[in-house]
């Protein structure tokens, strides 16, 4: 049976993820695919081309970039994140992306975004992380009304978090039964409806699909998750969550709680190391 590794998004909060991928790798596991949602995409490919340490390293280093992020940026650009910073400069020049290692890493690696004219979630296969992946990668993580949707092969895309809390149920379709799934909420979170939601829907109308895509999220999140947990009773799975709330919100720029939230994935991680190498067949 193929094994999969899951990543949920939440922005920053994928710090944790972060430091749960890097015990993984620095332990020599793998898996024979991986699928990443917004968050999880971005700091996730990591994963395939092994690099450990990177999205930590260089969001620590570069939160607080203007270039990186900023207000202005949101004004002049309609995207809060700078586009050409963090899809060119960062990995081709700052703190370079292995294409190369990326490539020749056997294991599949799936992200999804969100369709903004039929508010479904789409998933692309990335082979080799160059410009196309890139965009879809840059699609998945592309927050609502921060963000410009990501036009690519004749869909125009946003955050995958809107439709897919996770990739499980898509991976578990490809044939990945036995999943490592890391989610960035506590064990007992469960999504409210927001208070801004009239304001969102405002600031969608363009899209009305998405915007109603946006509202129904409260109770598409909360039931995913309940399936998630109940495949994780039934032996199907094996979720890797923070113990609390983590110190970081979706756009945090304070690398002190960036580090926390990283190091408390490292934690969670090393707890249970034992128990997801025994999980996905691992010996020793």
């Amino acid at each position: 049976m193929k094994t999969g590794l899951v990543m949920e998004g939440g922005g920053m909060r994928g710090m944790f993820t972060c430091g749960v991928i890097d015990v993984l790798m620095e332990a020599g596991i793998s898996f024979d695919g991986a699928g990443g949602i917004s968050a999880g995409a971005v700091f996730g490919c990591n994963f395939k081309s092994r690099q450990i340490g990177r999205p930590i390293r260089y969001n620590m280093k570069y939160c607080r970039d203007k270039r990186y992020k900023s207000i202005r940026s949101l004004i002049t650009t309609g995207d809060l994140y700078g586009v050409d910073f963090c899809y060119r400069e960062l990995p081709d020049v700052l703190d370079v992306f292995d294409r190369r290692a990326f490539r020749d890493n056997p294991m599949a690696f799936f992200v999804g975004a969100t369709d903004v004219d039929t508010g479904s979630i789409v998933y692309h296969l990335c082979t080799d992380g160059e410009s196309a992946d890139m965009q879809w990668m840059r699609a998945s993580a592309s927050m609502p009304l921060v963000s410009r949707a990501v036009e690519i092969d004749g869909h125009r895309l946003l955050d995958g978090g809107v439709v897919d809390p996770t990739p499980y149920f898509y991976m578990k379709a490809m044939g990945y039964g036995r999943n490592v799934v890391i989610l960035t909420q506590p064990r007992e979170y469960r999504k409210g409806k927001s208070a801004v939601m009239p304001l969102m829907a405002l600031g969608l109308r363009k899209y009305p699909k998405l915007a109603e895509a946006m509202k129904r999220r409260p109770e598409k999140y909360n039931a995913h998750i309940a399936a998630v947990r109940a495949a994780e009773r039934a032996g199907e799975c094996l979720v890797i969550c923070p113990p609390a709330p983590l110190p970081v919100h979706r756009t945090e720029s304070d690398p002190k709680k960036l580090e926390q939230a990283y190091q408390i994935g490292r934690s969670e991680a090393e707890k249970r190391l034992g128990k997801i190498r025994a999980f996905v067949g691992i010996s020793g």
